[in-house]
């Protein structure tokens, strides 16, 4: 397990300072320059968007391949992880790419189309456009892009689809179907999740999680992912989101009109594409440092989604086994350091979700 963080750490280090002096000479070389030149050669606003955003896209994206080359074929192999091939990777790699082409292209003429016709009010309309967005991808993902790239199914197994359908109908909860998809084609690490909303939500187990547990481990695992649908947290996240973005797209509009914003980095005057890159990398940084509070409500929902998981299942013994498996079979760090739990960890540590398990126990056996 040690040697396996290790590795992965020293990659995405790696990977960060790599990604982080290409974009320092993007800002200071190829920006102004690629300003200038979308300028001069007098095209629509959302062509010169357009242009703009994929330009940058297809330089992250080159920076970042071989890296993840590396850790697909390299480091992952070297686990025991990695099962997928090269044609697979590739037919992965082309769709990923058409459809964040084609996500893009919506995004972005839609916000320059506001920015052109309601340009008092653009943040607004592109607050509405964008929420409205996200909502339709979450309604969409598990019957439109998720089989894009795995064939999904029924539980195959009755036994266990009768045990999870009386779980859900002791949580009170319906769900569309139960399927389990084809992951181990790719890797032989472990999932199970909830995925999208109102006539798209559905329970989706990975097989190598069904070959790999218990019908009781199962269980418990999916008893906390519905933990997070009885407390709400995908809904609240989900509000919090909204009105954050509100905020994000009231100080964007003041922003992107803010010339020494613009000329800090050699240019003279104000394109809006321009203004939302140079955004984003101060709103970056201010993520950085908010990040603790982002992981400590998420660590939150996570011990309150356990202990619902075992007041469903009334024991914490299933749960206590699964994560050890999931860990072993993860190889996930078992003691990560403190700071790097606050700013990175969205789950408590195994060791403090163990505890947090079984002091339930120890209180319901003593009262």
């Amino acid at each position: 397990m040690v040697d396996y963080t290790f590795d992965q750490s020293r990659l995405e280090s790696r990977e960060h300072l790599v990604g982080d002096m290409i974009e320092l000479a993007v800002i200071f070389l190829l920006l102004p320059v690629a300003i200038g030149w979308l300028a001069s050669i007098h095209i629509h606003l959302i062509a010169q968007a357009l242009i703009f955003f994929a330009g940058l896209a297809i330089i992250s994206g080159a920076a970042g391949l071989p890296f993840d080359i590396y850790h697909t074929f390299v480091l992952e192999k070297k686990y025991g992880f990695s099962t997928i091939t090269w044609k697979l990777w590739l037919m992965d790699l082309f769709k990923s790419v058409l459809i964040s082409a084609i996500l893009m292209t919506i995004i972005v003429s839609a916000l320059m189309l506001f920015v052109l016709y309601l340009p008092q009010s653009w943040w607004f309309w592109g607050w509405v456009f964008f929420t409205l967005f996200q909502l339709t991808l979450l309604w969409l993902y598990p019957v439109l892009i998720a089989p894009l790239f795995n064939k999904f199914e029924p539980v195959r197994d009755a036994e266990l689809r009768g045990k999870i359908l009386a779980l859900l109908a002791r949580a009170g909860l319906e769900a569309k179907g139960i399927y389990q998809v084809d992951e181990g084609k790719r890797s032989r690490h472990t999932n199970a999740y909830f995925t999208g909303i109102g006539k798209t939500k559905r329970i989706v187990l990975y097989d190598t999680l069904l070959a790999s547990h218990t019908h009781e481990e199962i269980v418990s695992v999916l008893a906390h992912e519905i933990g997070h649908w009885k407390k709400k947290h995908i809904l609240k996240q989900l509000a919090f989101m909204v009105i954050a973005s509100l905020f994000l797209f009231y100080f964007v509009y003041f922003a992107t009109g803010f010339l020494p914003l613009y000329r800090a980095f050699g240019i003279d005057h104000t394109p809006v594409y321009a203004g939302l890159f140079l955004i984003s990398l101060y709103l970056g940084a201010a993520g950085f440092f908010l990040a603790p509070l982002g992981t400590a409500i998420t660590r939150h929902f996570e011990r309150e989604a356990d202990r619902m998981a075992y007041e469903l299942t009334g024991t914490s013994r299933p749960m206590i086994i699964a994560l050890k498996r999931l860990a072993r079979d993860n190889l996930s760090n078992l003691h990560p350091h403190p700071w790097y739990v606050i700013f990175y960890y969205s789950h408590p540590p195994l060791t403090e979700r163990i505890e947090y398990l079984q002091a339930m126990d120890y209180k319901k056996e003593n009262v």
